[in-house]
This record gives C-alpha cells, sequence and structure tokens, in this order.
C-alpha cells in the first residue's frame, strides 16, 4: 500500500477535535510513508489533514475541479495539484491513485465519495480498502445505519466488513494492511449459466 484517498470535509467542523484528529491521522499517514490522495483544499478538515503530512515530509497529491479551485482555497503548498474538469473526474482520479479509502467527518459530499467508492468494492471494481476514522463518533449514526441495512437485508453482512470502522488513525491502517477483500456480488444461483 502506497496512497491513501481521503474524503473529508472543507469546513472545521463544530469541534476542534475534528481538526485535532485530522491532524493525527496525517501525521501517521506520513509516518508509514503513505501518500496523501484528497480534494486539494487547505481549508477545514482537508487543509488539517494535508498540512500535517506535509510538516512531516510526507507526499500529498491534491485533486480539484477547477470551478472549486478557488472556492476551496486550493492548496500552494502540495506535492502535486491535479486540476480536472469536474467532480466525477476528481472521483475517478483519486480512485486510480489510490490503494486504499478512508472518510473522516464531512457533510454530504463527504458521504457521497464515500459511497460510491463503497459501492465500487462492492461490485467488484476495486478490491481496495474502505474505512471511516469515526472522530468524537461522528459516523455512529452511519454505522447503525449501516446495520439496519443488514438487518433489513438490503447490504449482505460480508459486505458490512467491507467498511472498516475505527477511532485511532494506526488501527485503521493496520486493518487496511491486512484487509482481505469478500467476492463479488452476483445475483445468480449456482445451478445457473
Amino acid at each position: 500500500m502506497k496512497s491513501i484517498a481521503v474524503f473529508c470535509g472543507s469546513s472545521a467542523g463544530a469541534s476542534n477535535v475534528y481538526i485535532e484528529h485530522a491532524i493525527r491521522f496525517g501525521k501517521e499517514l506520513a509516518k508509514r510513508d503513505l501518500t496523501l490522495v484528497y480534494g486539494g483544499a487547505s481549508v477545514g478538515v482537508m487543509g488539517a489533514v494535508a498540512d500535517a503530512v506535509l510538516e512531516e515530509g510526507g507526499q500529498v497529491i491534491g485533486i480539484m475541479p477547477g470551478f472549486l479551485e478557488q472556492r476551496e482555497i486550493s492548496h500552494k503548498g502540495l506535492s502535486r495539484l491535479i486540476v480536472v474538469d469536474s467532480m466525477h473526474e476528481r472521483k475517478a482520479t483519486m480512485a486510480e491513485l489510490a490503494d486504499g479509502f478512508v472518510a473522516l467527518p464531512g457533510g454530504p459530499g463527504t458521504l457521497e465519495e464515500f459511497f460510491e467508492i463503497f459501492t465500487w468494492a462492492q461490485l467488484g471494481l476495486h478490491q481496495k480498502p474502505c474505512g471511516l476514522l469515526n472522530i468524537n463518533h461522528y459516523f455512529d449514526p452511519l454505522v447503525e445505519l449501516f446495520n439496519h441495512m443488514t438487518k433489513e437485508q438490503f447490504l449482505h453482512e460480508k459486505y458490512l466488513s467491507m467498511a472498516i470502522v475505527e477511532m485511532e488513525p494506526n488501527r485503521l491502517l493496520e486493518q487496511f494492511a491486512s484487509y482481505e477483500p469478500p467476492t463479488v456480488k452476483t445475483y445468480l444461483k449456482e445451478n445457473q449459466t
């Protein structure tokens, strides 16, 4: 594993704990010599994780659509900034460059990015780990929803385990290092051809 894509907010959140833990996560990435691939902003949780990786001497690749370059205030100190045409291209580029995916706290855009990549894993489009860094129990309601989806048989139990949920960066990345993807979903029965 050489790089981790991080989906997270361009806002700082209601508590300093989000920024503090984003910094811890960034430092852990750099310590493990993992390149950060992220949305390219210099503000909020996004900026904090990127700054932490850079301050520890790590590599950071930002991917940002041109229309957001000014609005999200693109980070000027990155190892590399890739400006793309659309949000779709941003996600596709992040998926191509990353060996794993982690969501830190953020809003609907963060969840949309995470769910798309999680769905791609279910469909077998990639075999890379997907995780939630559950800072300040932020993702507890989402974990509850995953459990409800499983109980109601809209999410198979083997796919529930694909969402690796941890509160500590080192534990999350340890699980990434030993990740084994489940078999790909199929609707065919054993005797069908």
